[in-house]
């Protein structure tokens, strides 16, 4: 007597195909390479560069953070685009661009400080997708950020 298979539905492969999204969307985690970057030497000491940089980053919408107190690195969070109730779904589920900056502070005698600025931007399509890199939009480029520093500080 032969005994019948059991037939496989749907409803079986469902939980594997979510689980096998999921696994490939978090395969591509790991740092940014391609990041925009600008360096200057600013005529001014080191504590009013370091307070015109974090002013701009917190006009742009960045929170920022300071490490170490007194550290050359300042980074911020994820720059927040939209302000809205259901702005972490259309981030983390439907597509956007997301941006966020690295900046490193290093003091050049007294009077001089090298500044550079690193954004890092990265977008998405669509639900299943992962966030990838691509170029930073002109208004949140590392150039415009290093200018609009400039502009704080009455050197333009």
């Amino acid at each position: 007597m032969v005994t019948p298979r059991p037939s496989v539905g749907m409803s079986h492969w469902f939980p594997i195909i979510v689980l096998c999204a999921v696994a490939a969307g978090c395969s591509s985690l790991g740092t940014q390479k391609d990041a925009d970057q600008a360096q200057a030497i600013l005529p001014m000491p080191e504590t009013k560069v370091r307070t015109a940089v974090i002013q701009v980053l917190r006009e742009e919408g960045y929170l920022v953070s300071q490490g170490e107190e007194g550290g050359p690195a300042l980074t911020t969070g994820y720059r927040q685009e939209i302000d809205s109730p259901s702005d972490w779904m259309l981030r983390r589920r439907f597509g956007t661009g997301r941006s966020r900056v690295d900046v490193t502070l290093a003091p050049e005698g007294e009077t001089a400080t090298r500044l550079t600025i690193q954004v890092i931007y990265e977008g998405k399509d669509g639900l299943l997708e992962s966030w990838k890199p691509y170029p930073a939009p002109l208004a949140q480029s590392a150039e415009n950020q290093l200018r609009l520093v400039k502009n704080a500080l009455g050197l333009l």
